[in-house]
């Protein structure tokens, strides 16, 4: 399991947007599996969940990020799941951290 953590300033529907571009750019068998947008005050939520074939790791991975905002202060945090073949503990990450450096390149140029 890979994870970010990014706190941002900007728009929040924009970088959401560009986000979920990256993701489903950064590879052909990637999808956007589900995901939620809520209010709370002046507080706004968006949590996504992706999945793609890794094929470093001959598996599908998975990643969740959560996109909260009051203005134009954001936090982002990611985390990647699956990707490994063996029974009782992980053998391989390959697939969850190059998951996880697409979005990173895209937060790190916001």
């Amino acid at each position: 399991m890979s994870m970010l953590e990014r706190t941002l300033t900007g728009d929040f529907d924009d970088v959401l947007y560009k986000l979920h571009n990256a993701i489903l750019d950064g590879s052909m068998s990637a999808s956007y599996e589900n995901g939620t947008d809520y209010m709370m005050g002046d507080t706004h939520c968006a949590m996504r969940m992706y999945e793609r074939y890794s094929y470093t790791g001959s598996n599908r991975v998975a990643l969740c990020f959560t996109l909260t905002g009051v203005g134009n202060q954001l936090r982002l945090t990611a985390i990647t799941a699956g990707g490994s073949q063996a029974m009782f503990f992980k053998i391989n990450t390959w697939g969850e951290d190059a998951f996880l450096d697409t979005l990173a390149k895209v937060v790190d140029k916001l």
